[in-house]
């Protein structure tokens, strides 16, 4: 029996790394790609508001069709939805290879109306394709291994977070069409990883498409508190404590560093969550995970008002990548719980309801920070919103023991 559960294992781990792989290029791709869009609208128009439009028009369809792609990564091949977003995106590449660059002696056709139009297809995409990809992770590795499998995976993400807009600004210096045509080469190989993808694919029962069957996922965490307190303790965080949308004034007005500077601000979270993703995966959780997640919260928070005081540009740094660390902590402990209390029939519904509070956490948190800094001015905003982290952190110690008192990933 030994040389076959080696046999198996040695297939799930080509099979987790196949994934892998893909969801690293497929998060280079989009990175760069967001990259792209945004300074050819800028180019284009000039507005501000415009800017804001395309991240709107991507987050609108990811909001409304959300929990329907959960409802389809619960009856569909996981692997196979993963592949057509990925596919879609490197037709939203191609697409802006050819307004970009034009027909033969035609001048270019990249319009605000084009980029409006396929930021709507890269939003349609992402609610489909993020959704089977939580879905699909549990699949591919042993539930012992999952927390280990879950830190490793998030730190590729965040290197890709990291290095795609670094290497789109670089590739950019060839002109937007050189950076498309990169992206729909990442998303290309991306999808061909996916589509050769096996694993145990068994559908959910096949139930009436109806109302009480799209909204399955949010019953499932609500009636389960330690999910709930999870789910809902980051999104109050994000919510909160994101100072994501502020760090030009901070670069600009308060710490006097230039763009050079905003560069190394944004980049200093995902450098911690990277480091702490690394240090996760050699030594993963195993005892107090819900007071060691509620802490790392508080943590984050505690960072946030660090960060909102501090006049030196190294302290700030360094505590922006802190909060990067404690926000990592925060997500492995939540995605694995989420995955563990998953049974698989309900994975692709449950990861919908996730997917749901992720984008809203990030979209909301940078409208409260714009609309809490024009009262309280910036300083004020991000101090608010770290103490406001914290005591989010103490009020969720009481009202959810279930996450408070949890113990072991597997219970």
């Amino acid at each position: 029996m030994r040389p076959t559960h080696s046999f198996q294992d040695l297939t799930r781990q080509r099979a987790f790394m196949r994934m892998w792989s893909a969801r690293l290029f497929g998060t280079a791709g989009n990175q760069m790609l967001m990259v792209a869009v945004g300074w050819q609208m800028y180019g284009l128009t000039g507005s501000a508001w415009d800017l804001g439009l395309v991240g709107l028009y991507q987050f609108a369809p990811a909001l409304l069709l959300t929990l329907v792609a959960g409802h389809v990564a619960d009856r569909v091949h996981r692997g196979r939805i993963i592949a057509a977003c990925l596919v879609t995106q490197a037709s939203v590449a191609l697409i802006l290879v050819a307004a970009t660059q034009g027909w033969g002696a035609s001048a270019s056709w990249a319009s605000r109306e084009l980029l409006l139009a396929v930021s709507v297809l890269l939003g349609v995409a992402r609610a489909f394709q993020m959704p089977a990809q939580q879905a699909l992770m549990p699949m591919l590795v042993p539930p012992a291994m999952l927390p280990r499998a879950m830190a490793f995976s998030s730190g590729g993400m965040q290197a890709a977070v990291i290095g795609g807009p670094a290497l789109g600004g670089v590739i950019f210096v060839a002109g937007a069409t050189a950076v498309y045509a990169t992206c729909a080469f990442l998303f290309v190989a991306g999808s061909m990883l996916v589509a050769v993808l096996r694993y145990d694919h068994a559908p959910s029962p096949r139930e009436p498409v109806s109302l009480r069957a799209l909204l399955a996922g949010v019953e499932f965490v609500w009636r389960r508190k330690a999910l709930l307190g999870a789910v809902s303790l980051d999104l109050f965080a994000v919510l909160l404590g994101g100072a994501t949308a502020l760090l030009p004034m901070f670069a600009k007005d308060i710490l006097h560093v230039g763009a050079w500077g905003l560069g190394l601000l944004r980049a200093a979270p995902a450098a911690g969550a990277l480091l702490a993703s690394v240090v996760l995966t050699r030594w993963p959780l195993e005892r107090r995970v819900g007071h060691t997640m509620l802490a790392a919260v508080a943590l984050y928070g505690l960072c946030m008002a660090v960060f909102g005081l501090s006049g030196s540009f190294v302290l700030s740094l360094g505590a922006l990548a802190i909060s990067g660390g404690a926000d990592m902590v925060s997500v492995v402990v939540r995605q694995t719980l989420m995955q563990i209390e998953t049974p698989n029939a309900m994975r692709g519904r449950v990861s919908a309801v996730n997917s749901v509070f992720i984008g809203a956490s990030n979209q909301l948190g940078e409208f409260e920070s714009g609309a809490t800094a024009a009262l309280l001015g910036p300083v004020g905003s991000v101090l608010a919103g770290g103490l406001g982290t914290l005591l989010v952190a103490a009020l969720w110690l009481k009202g959810f023991p279930a996450l408070a008192h949890r113990d072991r990933m597997t219970e």
